[in-house]
């Protein structure tokens, strides 16, 4: 029996739909009134855990999912030790670098060095800023760091942005991006190389799903 780790949250959704296209049943996480995080399919074929997006990754990578479901902003910050498998196409955001309305800076290029840039995503915005060869301190910041700019803490923040409505209800707005993020396949190097539990038949089946919905 195969191990799948399914991240909470926006990708939940399409990930179980996808999963049901091969024959795995885990919609029993959309029922509001369930509190179980792991789950068999009915068919006992495979296992789900429901984990936080940030952690699917280290499940992985340890070996206690043999599959996960993340997206690929998670996969760079994270920089696990696991198979990149595949784009799954779907959950589409961006990382970027975001400034006030009022700020004068519309690039990266414009900012001062050693300027403060606010961000919860610290390895994505060290490599981009060492990328341009501009030296800025990260001040790292979990909750809504939006306030970075607005209070003055900082010049800039780096941030996942997906229909950029929060940015524009806070005065802020976007002048770069970084690079762009989908939910992506992931698995345990070992297991993958091994094969274990028949898993290569599971990325099979999924990979022919995702050629077909791209067709």
């Amino acid at each position: 029996m195969i191990t799948i780790a399914l991240p909470k949250g926006a990708l939940l959704k399409d990930s179980i739909a996808l999963l049901q296209r091969v024959g795995l049943d885990f919609s029993a996480f959309l029922d509001s009134s369930n509190r179980q995080l792991q789950i068999c399919d009915p068919s006992n074929r495979a296992k789900a855990l429901l984990v936080r997006n940030g952690d699917v990754p280290v499940y992985v990578e340890y070996g206690q999912a043999q599959l996960g479901v993340v997206g690929y902003d998670v996969l760079k910050e994270k920089g696990a030790k696991v198979a990149h498998l595949l784009d799954l196409g779907y959950g589409y955001c961006r990382m970027s670098l975001a400034v006030k309305n009022s700020s004068p800076y519309r690039s990266s290029r414009d900012l001062p060095a050693h300027c403060r840039i606010a961000s919860k995503f610290i390895h994505c915005a060290r490599e981009y800023f060492h990328q341009v060869d501009l030296p800025v301190e990260i001040v790292p910041l979990y909750g809504s760091v939006e306030l970075g700019p607005i209070t003055g803490m900082s010049e800039a923040i780096v941030d996942l942005v997906a229909t950029g409505t929060t940015l524009r209800e806070n005065g802020l707005q976007e002048i770069e991006v970084l690079f762009e993020s989908t939910a992506r396949l992931i698995a345990n190097p070992l297991s993958y190389r091994l094969n274990q539990d028949g898993l290569g038949h599971y990325i099979d089946q999924l990979r022919q799903e995702i050629a077909l919905a791209a067709a």
